[in-house]
């Protein structure tokens, strides 16, 4: 798995130094913070339990052209889900919240398309390092249960509005889906975060 989001951002790293090439373009730094909705799922269902939390965090976009950029970001994200099930030493069973928060990192192509090209649509591959989980009832640590680390794909579309020449307020919405295992030592099916959010940041033209 990791072979491939190598392969991945390599073509895309590649594909930007084409560009880079051809095209000196503008660079853009970002702000935001958003609401995040997560939960996981597996082949064999969708939790419908969905954890409401927060992520914020800041972004880097390179353009090469009018149309195409190269955007990574580096994210604090809260995942997790609600009203899980956690078997308890004394084989007990329990109902409660997991909270997984992830330091993730996109790394996407973006299209700006509209007359202005103020609007944007991005993807590409990401990839969460675990900061910390437990579960909500009893506060058990949960990290030794959980990869540290997680894969998957990021997709997102917004539009920037311009509060002057050099700055522009975002409004995105940013959708991730894992495409790796999160629990560890798992002999069943695969257990893969999923979460969207809504965005509102603040854009600064460096040039």
């Amino acid at each position: 798995m990791k072979k491939i989001f190598t392969t991945i951002i390599i073509v895309l790293g590649a594909y930007a130094a084409t560009f880079a090439q051809q095209t000196k373009g503008d660079v853009e730094l970002g702000i935001n913070a958003g609401y995040n909705s997560s939960t996981v799922t597996n082949n064999n269902y969708t939790n419908s339990s969905y954890r409401s939390s927060f992520n914020f965090g800041v972004a880097a976009d390179f353009y090469f052209s009018n149309r195409w950029s190269i955007k990574g970001k580096l994210i604090y994200d809260q995942k997790g889900w609600n009203d899980g099930l956690v078997i308890e030493k004394n084989g007990v069973g329990i109902i409660s919240n997991y909270h997984l928060n992830y330091l993730t990192v996109p790394v996407m192509a973006n299209w700006h398309f509209g007359k202005t090209r103020n609007w944007y649509l991005n993807f590409g591959p990401y990839v969460g390092f675990l900061t910390d989980a437990k579960e909500t009832t009893g506060g058990t640590d949960l990290k030794p249960y959980i990869n540290s680390t997680d894969f998957g794909l990021a997709l997102g579309i917004g539009v920037k509005i311009p509060l002057s020449d050099k700055i522009k307020l975002a409004l995105e919405y940013d959708g991730q889906a894992g495409i790796s295992d999160i629990a560890k030592g798992n002999t069943g099916s695969d257990v893969r975060n999923a979460r969207g959010s809504l965005n509102v940041g603040f854009n600064f033209a460096l040039k």
